[in-house]
């Protein structure tokens, strides 16, 4: 938003942008997990003062106590904000009276049927539209279909007679969080938005503007919910042919880690993906299903989504029958053979179990008759179907099972003693990339 910009908007908006300026604005965030801190945090710790907003009393109660719950968010960063008086957390939807921006960062998962749930969305949006007023900016951060900010969020502020663009002004701006990720986090992954009008666009880049490294904006909403929803296509598409790859190396007897490597030499026109033992993570696994559902309603079939998808979903079976035929070549069957998990979080060095495919995988083996047991420092303990597990000790753990399978390579494990001490181990990590052994069998 350029300097100009009180010239060529009206008084609402001109006071807005001040007030952004001056940082005397008074910021709400809608959601405190995994989004909605951190983005909260960096605010705070710009010098704003932050509302979050969230229905979970225990989540309340932590933040005001300067306690974190995110993995990513340390509690020595998070006390001094809250006892500075900068950060506090309420279940009260009412003081967005008294706030000038809020920023939803609530879930939406998908349905069984594969369609968005958009419930916690719209129950935030219909909140806030309650007590919205103008010179209130709101940007919607979860992850949705396109058409979502236009079609569904604007005519509930609209029907409280607040004009978008004029009275109040509306964005959107896609998440792009990376749980554990040492480099990238909030305050430096590039942020993309675009609102309803020019002027929400501006109001909403301006505001990322004061606690943010870079800001992308773009020319509608529409335009900003397409971006997540292409990036993480990619990643799925991409996941799910090397994921076949993975499979045809198998069965030729090639190792496919071997050939991504070589692959990866290449200085132009590829880029390196790794096979695994499914998706997990809110995104991954769910967000390129947002669009194809949107397509289907303008008659055009997702086939490379869909296809993706279903190769996708198959690697926890392709895992489980890989442990059956292990087992099955050192003259052993599946059904009551003891199998030890080592990592059941969604990704390395995390504590998040969101879509994890340990918990497909070790359903499955359940149903086959194992006997199942697990280790993963960050997840003491889990719940798959009726069964309830917690973490045990690597040691003796390894030595006492049939066959280890590596389903999370968390970095803190000692994988040359889980190889020495293991009598098979199935790896869909490639975790033992430095070893050779006839008891690895790999992905």
């Amino acid at each position: 938003m350029g300097q100009s910009m009180t010239a060529e908007i009206d008084q609402i908006a001109s006071a807005l942008e001040t007030k952004i300026r001056n940082k005397t604005v008074r910021v709400g965030v809608v959601g405190l997990g995994y989004v909605g801190l951190p983005l909260a945090v960096e605010f705070a710790k710009a010098g704003f003062s932050v509302t979050g907003i969230d229905l979970s009393p225990s989540k309340v109660d932590q933040l005001n106590s300067g306690t974190s719950y995110i993995q990513d968010v340390p509690t020595s960063e998070l006390a001094p904000l809250v006892k500075s008086g900068l950060l506090r957390a309420t279940s009260d939807f009412g003081v967005i009276k008294d706030l000038d921006t809020v920023n939803i960062a609530v879930p939406t998962p998908l349905r069984k049927t594969k369609d968005p749930d958009m419930s916690f969305v719209v129950s935030a949006a219909q909140e806030i539209a309650k007590h919205a007023h103008p010179g209130l900016l709101v940007i919607l951060e979860s992850t949705t279909y396109p058409g979502t900010t236009d079609e569904l969020l604007q005519p509930m502020f609209e029907a409280a007679g607040l004009t978008v663009g004029k009275d109040v002004f509306l964005c959107f701006s896609p998440e792009r969080v990376d749980p554990g990720n040492p480099k990238y986090q909030t305050r430096n992954i590039p942020k993309v938005v675009g609102g309803i009008t020019p002027a929400c666009t501006a109001l909403g880049a301006l505001f990322y503007s004061q606690a943010l490294e870079t800001v992308v904006p773009v020319s509608s909403t529409r335009v900003a919910e397409m971006v997540k929803l292409l990036e993480n296509t990619f990643r799925m598409i991409n996941i799910g042919l090397v994921n076949e790859i993975a499979m045809m190396c198998a069965r030729m007897g090639i190792n496919v880690w071997e050939v991504i490597d070589a692959a990866a030499t290449k200085p132009f026109g590829f880029m390196p993906f790794y096979p695994g033992p499914g998706l997990g993570g809110h995104c991954i696994p769910i967000d390129p299903f947002y669009l194809s559902w949107k397509t289907k309603q303008s008659g055009i079939e997702a086939r490379f989504i869909e296809l993706a998808g279903y190769i996708n979903g198959q690697m926890p079976h392709y895992v489980v029958d890989r442990v059956q035929t292990a087992l099955n070549d050192v003259a052993k069957p599946l059904k009551g053979s003891r199998i030890h998990i080592l990592g059941v979080a969604y990704k390395r060095n995390i504590d998040d179990m969101r879509e994890s495919p340990a918990l497909d995988v070790m359903h499955l083996l359940g149903e086959r008759g194992a006997v199942l047991s697990y280790s993963d420092p960050f997840v003491p303990s889990m719940q798959v179907a009726d069964a309830a597990y917690k973490s045990v000790p690597v040691d003796p753990a390894v030595g006492n099972a049939d066959c280890v399978v590596i389903i999370t390579d968390h970095s803190g494990v000692d994988y040359a003693k889980v190889l020495d001490q293991a009598k098979l181990i199935v790896d869909t990590r490639n975790a033992l990339k430095k070893f050779d052994s006839p008891k690895i069998v790999r992905l």
